[in-house]
C-alpha cells in the first residue's frame, strides 16, 4: 500500500483566513499485468467496432449528429465496461462532414506504466469520425 498525502489550502468564510488542510490517501499497488493495462491492440478493434454499428449506414445530417455521437461514445463505453479491467476511460468524438474542410487534432498525456490510449479514423462517403479513448489507472 502506498501513502500519499496531499495538501492544500482552502478558504473559510472569512476570505483572509486560509486554511491547509493534509489529507492522507492509502493507494493499493497494482502491477502492470495485462489484466490492469491499457492495451490499445485490445482496445481498437472494440472501438471500430461500436463505429460501425452506430455509423456505417447514417448520411451527414448536422441534426443528427449529436444523438450520432453520442451514440457512438457510449457504445466505446459499454464495450471498455465489459473489459472488466481497473482503469478510468475518457472517450472523445469528433463527427465531421466530409465537405473537403481541413481538420488537424492533437492530443498529449503524461501516463504511467498502466496508461494509454488509442485512436481510430473512421469515414464513409458522407462524414469523418475521429474517436479517442484515454485509460488511466485507478
Amino acid at each position: 500500500v502506498t501513502q500519499a498525502f496531499l495538501q492544500f489550502f482552502t478558504a473559510p468564510q472569512n476570505p483572509y483566513s486560509w486554511r491547509l488542510l493534509r489529507i492522507s490517501v492509502a493507494v493499493s499497488n497494482m502491477d502492470s499485468s495485462e489484466e490492469s493495462t491499457f492495451m490499445p491492440d485490445e482496445v481498437q478493434p472494440l472501438v471500430k467496432e461500436a463505429i460501425e454499428q452506430v455509423l456505417s449506414n447514417a448520411t451527414y445530417i448536422p441534426s443528427k449528429v449529436p444523438l450520432l455521437t453520442n451514440n457512438v461514445v457510449e457504445g466505446v463505453l459499454k464495450r471498455l465496461v465489459e473489459l472488466k479491467k481497473p482503469l478510468k476511460y475518457i472517450v472523445t468524438c469528433i463527427i465531421m462532414q466530409k465537405n473537403g474542410a481541413a481538420l488537424t487534432t492533437a492530443s498529449s498525456c503524461f501516463w504511467s506504466n498502466n496508461d494509454g490510449s488509442c485512436t481510430v479514423r473512421w469515414d464513409n462517403k458522407t462524414m469523418w469520425c475521429i474517436l479517442t479513448v484515454f485509460g488511466a489507472g485507478i
